[in-house]
Formats: C-alpha cells, structure tokens, sequence
C-alpha cells in the first residue's frame, strides 16, 4: 500500500469562518494558518498547496494576553536612514486591528510560494459582517 498524495488538481476549497471575538489573537491565527495550510486534512501533502479559504470577522475584539498591548510593536523600515517606523499594539488594534490580525496569520505560515498562495485566501473583517456569504462559508470553533 502506498502513501496517498495530493495534487493540486484535485484539491477541492471549502470556505470557514472564525469569530475572534473574546478569543486571544494567537488562537485565532493559529486556527486560520492551519486551515489556509490544510494539515487539518487528512490528505494533507507538504509540497502541495491544499488549504482552504478563512475568513476572520470581529477582528476588533480579539484580545492580546498579558502586557502585549503595551510592550509588544509593529516595526516596519522605509529602506532609508532613519526610516523605522514602531506603532504600538494598542494603537494598531485600536486603529487597523484587521492588519494585526492578518500579520499574526502571515507569520505562521511557510516563507515560500505556498505560503504566498495562502496568504492571498485569507479574509479579514474588522465587525461581525463579510462580503462572502454567496460561498456559503462553514463555522470553525476554535
């Protein structure tokens, strides 16, 4: 008996929805890089991209444990002298808390093409609403 591979031909897509809601930002992007991995599959090949699509609603109201909102930054550097810009966890959440969502959820996914092709099926709403009711998209409990 031989191990069953997938092929990105055959991978079919099912879209998930995560309520961030009262739930630690980790968490959340930990469930959603999982899905967009697909190792919660049992069919799950390394090399082939046979993920699925998540969105993420009530971004606003994830929670970040501990002193993060205060000690943990968001850097990011122009290229040019002087150019580092910080904004701190409590500004960003505050402001874009969609971007803190979606940098968490980049970051654990692989740095190659995989990783890439995922990244662009993530979607990220900051209230309880989303644009993509017509895919019929399943709840996923964390």
């Amino acid at each position: 008996m031989s191990t069953y591979m997938a092929k990105k031909e055959t991978v079919s897509r099912k879209w998930y929805v995560i309520d961030a809601a009262g739930k630690p930002l980790g968490k959340t992007a930990v469930a959603a890089a999982t899905i967009l991995r697909g190792k919660h599959r049992p069919e799950f090949t390394p090399h082939v991209d046979c993920g699925e699509y998540v969105i993420v609603i009530n971004a606003e109201k994830a929670v970040l444990t501990g002193k993060k909102l205060t000690q943990k930054y968001y850097r990011r550097h122009s290229g040019y002298i002087g150019g580092l810009k910080e904004v701190q966890y409590k500004t960003l959440m505050a402001t874009r808390p969609e971007l803190a969502m979606e940098l968490a959820v980049k970051g654990m996914l692989p740095k190659n093409s995989i990783g890439d092709k995922a990244i662009t099926r993530l979607r990220v709403y900051r209230g309880p609403e989303h644009k993509q009711q017509a895919q019929k998209p399943e709840a996923y409990e964390i």
